[in-house]
C-alpha cells in the first residue's frame, strides 16, 4: 500500500482517507502534503478531489475504487460496526493499526491501538490518538507530551500535518491557562510549517489565536500588546469583511480591548484610543442586537466607554452617544442574569451623565450600581462610586457647572472593560 499517506493534512473527511497506489503518486503526493492540490487527478484519487471539494458522501462513495483502501474509506464515511469489521478484515500491518485508532476515536473501540512499528505519519496518527485518550482522562501533562512527539514525528514528512498538532498542542497549553513563552512558540512553530501551504484560512486562525494569547497575556505590557495588534492584523488578511463577517468583526473587538489597554501615559495614547473607537464601530457593523445580542453588548459598552475618554474638541457629543449606547444595553441586559455587568454599565452611564452636568439623572444611577455592588461583594468598585457621588454633592452645593469638575472623576468612571 501506498505511503505516505496524505492524512490529517485537509480537513473533513478527506484529513482521514487513504489513497490507493498510482504511478504518478512520487509526483503528487509531495504537492498533497504541504496542501497542493494537482492540475488533474489520477482516476482513482477522483474520490478524494471530490471529498477536497466538499461534495456529498454519496457523491465520494460512488466514486472509491475497489480495493483495502476503498473498505477503509467505506468505513470512514459510514462508520458503523459492520463497515469496520469488513474493513478489518482486508487491512493487516500499520493500516490495521490506523483503522483501529480511527474506530476508537469513534468510539467503536474501547482502548487506542499500540504504536507497533509505525513509523512517519501513521505513528504520529496512533501518537495523536493516545494522546486525546490521555486528555480524557484528564492527563494533561502526558497529552501534551504525545503531541509533541506525533508533530516531531512527522515534521519531516508531512509539515502540515506537523502543523495541526503543534497547533492543537498550543491550543490546548492555552485552554488550561497557559499564555506564556511556550503556548506563543507552540503557534509560531505551526505557522512556520505552513508557510508554503495553500492553508490560508488555517494561518489567519494562527495569527489570530496568537495574538489572543499574546493579548491576553500581556499584563499590561506594551510590547506584548503591540504583538497581539500585528497578529490581528495578519488575520485580517485573510478575515475579510465581505467573506468571513463573524471573524473580521471579532478580531477589530480584540483589536480595540487591546488599544484600550495600552498605557496611556505617552502621547500616542488619545490615537490609539480613537483608532479602538473606529474598531469598534466595525464590529457594531457585524454584530447586531438581534443577531449577536451578547457580543453587540460588549463591544457598544466598550464603545460607550471609549467615547468618554477619548481626548475630542466634540466631548459633549461624545457624552451623550456614550449615554444613549448605555441606555441601549440595558434595554436588553436582564438584572437577574447579569447584575455585575449591569451595575458596570449604570455606573458608567451615570459618570457620563454626570460630566454633562445631568446630576438628577446621573445621582440615581450611580446609587443603583452602588447598591448593586454592595449587594454582591464589590466592595471597592461601590466606594469609588459613592467618592464620584459625594463630588456631585459638593457641586452642586457650590452650583458649580458640571464642566469645572476635576479630571479625578473622571479617572474613577468604572470603565471596566469587557473582553470577548
Amino acid at each position: 500500500m501506498l505511503q505516505p499517506q496524505p492524512i490529517g493534512v485537509f480537513p473533513g473527511a478527506a484529513g482521514f482517507f487513504l489513497l490507493p497506489p498510482v504511478p504518478e503518486a512520487d509526483q503528487f503526493i509531495p504537492l498533497l502534503l504541504r496542501g497542493h492540490l494537482p492540475d488533474s487527478w489520477p482516476e482513482s484519487w477522483l474520490f478524494f478531489a471530490a471529498a477536497i471539494e466538499g461534495k456529498s458522501e454519496d457523491e465520494v462513495l460512488t466514486l472509491l475504487p475497489e480495493g483495502p483502501e476503498a473498505a477503509y474509506n467505506r468505513f470512514i464515511l459510514d462508520p458503523q460496526t459492520h463497515t469496520y469489521t469488513l474493513a478489518k478484515e482486508v487491512l493487516s500491518g500499520d493500516f490495521s493499526l490506523l483503522l483501529d485508532a480511527v474506530a476508537w476515536r469513534l468510539k467503536l473501540c474501547e482502548t487506542p491501538p499500540p504504536l507497533g512499528d509505525t513509523t512517519g505519519e501513521i505513528r504520529a496518527f496512533l501518537l495523536a490518538i493516545q494522546a486525546y485518550d490521555a486528555f480524557q482522562r484528564k492527563d494533561w501533562p502526558t497529552g501534551l507530551s504525545l503531541l509533541l512527539e506525533a508533530a516531531a514525528t512527522v515534521e519531516d514528512v508531512s509539515p502540515v500535518f506537523s502543523a495541526r498538532l503543534h497547533a492543537e498542542w498550543a491550543a490546548t497549553k492555552q485552554m488550561l491557562g497557559d499564555h506564556g513563552k511556550e503556548t506563543i512558540e507552540g503557534y509560531r512553530k505551526a505557522l512556520a510549517l505552513l508557510e508554503t501551504s495553500s492553508f490560508q484560512e488555517s494561518k489567519a486562525e494562527l495569527w489570530f489565536q496568537l495574538g489572543s494569547v499574546y493579548q491576553t497575556g500581556a499584563e499590561g505590557r506594551k510590547s506584548s500588546l503591540l504583538e497581539a495588534v500585528r497578529c490581528y492584523h495578519e488575520a485580517l488578511k485573510v478575515y475579510r469583511k465581505d467573506t468571513y463577517p463573524e471573524e473580521y468583526a471579532t478580531i477589530h473587538m480584540n483589536l480595540a480591548l487591546v488599544y484600550l489597554a495600552m498605557p496611556s501615559l505617552d502621547r500616542s495614547a488619545y490615537l490609539r484610543t480613537a483608532t479602538a473607537i473606529q474598531s469598534l464601530r466595525e464590529t457594531l457593523r457585524i454584530f447586531k442586537k438581534d443577531t449577536h445580542p451578547e457580543l453587540w453588548a460588549s463591544a457598544t459598552v466598550n464603545l460607550a466607554n471609549a467615547l468618554q475618554h477619548v481626548k475630542t474638541s466634540h466631548l459633549e457629543e461624545n457624552l451623550w452617544e456614550a449615554v444613549a449606547l448605555y441606555e441601549e444595553v440595558l434595554e436588553v441586559r436582564r438584572l437577574k442574569d447579569d447584575p455585575i455587568g449591569c451595575a458596570r454599565v449604570l455606573a458608567n452611564q451615570g459618570n457620563a451623565l454626570a460630566h454633562l452636568g445631568a446630576f438628577s439623572r446621573a445621582v440615581p444611577r450611580l446609587e443603583e450600581a452602588s447598591r448593586l455592588f454592595r449587594t454582591y461583594g464589590e466592595h471597592e468598585a461601590a466606594n469609588a462610586i459613592e467618592d464620584i457621588l459625594a463630588e456631585i454633592a459638593c457641586k452642586r452645593k457650590e452650583a458649580v457647572p458640571m464642566s469645572k469638575l476635576e479630571a479625578e472623576i473622571r479617572k474613577s468612571a468604572m470603565d471596566r472593560r469587557e473582553e470577548v
